[in-house]
């Protein structure tokens, strides 16, 4: 598809947004009038008196909407981009659109759009844009399956990550992508590469006639940019002054686990690289929302008990309420996590005695029937009330509801592998896979690996999953000591 044909696909994705916030205007509006007045057939609700202010508005939320799509870039080619991702942009743009609908209602005193009509609103059109997306998908889908709206694509480079992007383009011609040729210089690589059944079109050295001469979309450039980076660059260059889109297959250092993405920093396009999904973005903002409102919902909940336990410890053992120690959060920050003393006063100056009783391997310190538990802490730690107060730590923001339990200064200094180390890579919490599934009986390497994996697998659906479960774990006390 050329330039002017994608323009004109999107001016008509834009008018039919527009045209799906007016039937949702439209259906909100008489749900309303249904709801909060007598029932109003559809001929009579287009006969209602219109009010010029009432006009202005409406225009003015029909601009606000234009421009939210716009700002969450839902009018960009999503053709390499999954069906879920562009279900999600959909979500956060109407969800945020209809918070700064609802907003401007209010300051206006727009009586219609109330909370009825703003939810009315807000459900029909994720559900109408997002039926009529996934049509389009599925009508260009088809399309170019049969060989239309094709891009013609030009690969830079012969080797391994060249034919691996080859073989996925040829096994997904629902792409769109023709692959013109590939464009490398003589180097020992190329037997390999011609055994795949491909040829060179030309060297780096013909590329700029190349180009001069065919029809080019796009440019991959998959040469190792260690290596061959002044041949990249004058390539991106060539590219730049052509108007040619240019994209680099490339993972520079050959990382595992970290996900890339551009990123733009005061002006300037970075590549960051991040292992996990809990960094950044807009589930990590409604993580930390839920970890406020949870955690500030449950110590009011939980103050009777909190006094109750203070009171029976005070009169059962001497010495503090609280367990204050000093743990590693966030990338290592150390801060004070919050406990109820299940231990006796005495407690850290004994470790070192009884370290030859330890029962777990690594550097965590855990006996069974450790003599330094106090009777009234044997039953905190079964019940795991001494866990609570963690939630001010919650609150404060050092920890999340679910992450990898916070580790101790001295456990952490007996760390032996830097791959351990990864489990600071994000907010520690108060439960996590290694507590509901078997906490403390769960040896140290297999704790590392699930705090790891929940690093990688991390999405606010296994949160969830991860706090239910906690409650039968809880109460079976299972692995509690």
């Amino acid at each position: 598809m050329g330039t002017d044909h994608r323009k004109t696909l999107k001016y008509v994705v834009q008018i039919c947004d527009m045209v799906i916030v007016l039937l949702c205007f439209g259906l909100a509006a008489m749900t309303v009038s249904h709801i909060f007045s007598k029932r109003v057939s559809f001929g009579e609700f287009l006969a209602f008196r219109i009010k010029i202010q009432n006009i202005i508005i409406f225009f003015g939320i029909l601009l606000l909407w234009h421009q939210v799509f716009r700002f969450f870039d839902m009018y960009r080619s999503r053709r390499l981009s999954r069906k879920r991702e562009e279900i999600l942009d959909i979500f956060k743009a109407t969800s945020m659109g209809t918070v700064l609908m609802y907003a401007i209602a209010v300051a206006f005193h727009v009586d219609m759009i109330n909370l009825v009509f703003a939810g009315v609103f807000w459900f029909s059109l994720i559900t109408i844009t997002a039926s009529d997306r996934l049509g389009v998908r599925l009508v260009l889908r088809q399309l170019r399956v049969k060989g239309k709206n094709l891009r013609n694509i030009l690969i830079v480079g012969s080797n391994d990550a060249a034919l691996q992007f080859a073989h996925k383009i040829e096994q997904s011609p629902w792409l769109g992508y023709r692959i013109l040729g590939f464009v490398d210089n003589e180097w020992p690589g190329l037997v390999k590469f011609k055994e795949q059944g491909y040829s060179v079109s030309c060297g780096f050295d013909q590329l700029r006639v190349f180009l001069r001469t065919n029809v080019v979309d796009e440019v991959v450039v998959t040469l190792p940019l260690r290596s061959l980076h002044s041949y990249a660059s004058e390539i991106a260059e060539l590219c730049e002054e052509q108007g040619i889109l240019v994209r680099v297959v490339s993972n520079i250092f050959d990382l595992k686990h970290a996900r890339s993405k551009a990123e733009d920093f005061e002006g300037e396009s970075h590549i960051t690289h991040t292992t996990g999904t809990v960094v950044a973005g807009w589930p990590a903002v409604v993580k930390w929302l839920l970890d406020f409102t949870v955690s500030l919902v449950l110590l009011i909940f939980f103050s009777p008990l909190f006094l109750i336990t203070a009171l029976l410890m005070k009169l059962t053992s001497p010495g503090p309420v609280f367990f204050l120690q000093e743990r590693l959060g966030l990338n290592k920050r150390r801060f004070k996590i919050y406990k109820f003393r299940t231990m006796t006063v005495d407690a850290e100056s004994r470790m070192k005695e009884l370290e030859h009783l330890n029962e777990l391997s690594g550097p965590v310190f855990k006996i069974r029937n450790d003599p330094r538990i106090t009777t009234m802490g044997r039953f905190l730690r079964s019940t795991s009330i001494d866990e609570l107060p963690q939630l001010f730590n919650v609150l404060k923001g050092d920890m999340s509801l679910v992450g990898p339990r916070p580790m101790a200064v001295r456990d952490y200094e007996g760390f032996n592998e830097d791959w351990q180390r990864r489990r600071f890579s994000v907010r520690p919490g108060i439960t996590c896979l290694w507590q509901v599934l078997g906490r403390n009986c769960i040896p140290f390497e297999q704790w590392m690996e699930l705090d790891l994996q929940y690093i990688d697998r991390w999405s606010l659906w296994l949160d969830v999953q991860i706090l239910f479960k906690t409650i039968p774990a809880v109460l079976r006390g299972s692995g509690a000591s």
